[in-house]
């Protein structure tokens, strides 16, 4: 069995746009909805590795194959999770320093999508900086996907780390990554294992 685990981001929630559209689209993706999952992340860091470490591990348990994919803090922690269990993973307009921008949170909060108040304290800086990966052992298992008018991000940090991966990056957009349906196809020939030939 195949499971896909989509990684949400900073201050989203599994009712995003981007895990809805992965939901409806499961068939193309070629997964089941009975294998698709999406954590409700904590804010705190270290909650949020805990809670996808331990879905992991279940399946693994359970001998299945994992696939990620992570968007914005999602793909930070995608990247760590990849590095720790050897996973394929796509990575939409991926946070490469997420703990630098976090500064700009300090203190009050609130979820646009589940109306949670919580506050950023510099501990929860440092929980991301302790999750970061300085350079990803195995590129192609990365595939990264870029919008350079992300008014988040800076899509250059993303393409600068993941030079050897498969990378494609469009002109425009934004950090939401308009048209993300229209790369479904591509991510799942990247999922798929090569055809072998036939000798």
């Amino acid at each position: 069995m195949s499971s896909l685990i989509y990684i949400h981001g900073f201050n989203s929630s599994p009712n995003s746009t981007k895990a809805r559209i992965i939901g409806n689209s499961l068939d193309i993706l070629g997964f089941s909805s009975d294998n698709y999952i999406v954590p409700d992340l904590n804010y705190e860091p270290d909650q949020a590795i805990a809670k996808l470490v331990d879905c992991i591990e279940t399946l693994l348990a359970r001998q299945e194959d994992i696939y990620l994919i992570g968007s914005s803090l999602g793909g930070f922690y995608a990247t760590y999770l990849a590095e720790k269990y050897g996973l394929k993973t796509v990575l939409v307009n991926p946070a490469i320093r997420p703990y630098e921008l976090l500064m700009d949170y300090l203190g009050p909060n609130k979820n646009i999508y589940t109306g949670e108040e919580y506050d950023i304290s510099e501990e929860h800086v440092a929980q991301l900086k302790a999750l970061d990966i300085s350079s990803v052992t195995s590129p192609s298992d990365y595939l990264v996907l870029v919008q350079t008018d992300d008014e988040t991000l800076d899509y250059r940090q993303a393409t600068n780390k993941f030079w050897q991966s498969p990378l494609v990056i469009e002109y425009g957009g934004n950090h939401s990554f308009e048209d993300f349906q229209s790369k479904l196809i591509l991510m799942k020939q990247f999922f798929s294992p090569p055809t072998q030939a036939l000798s």
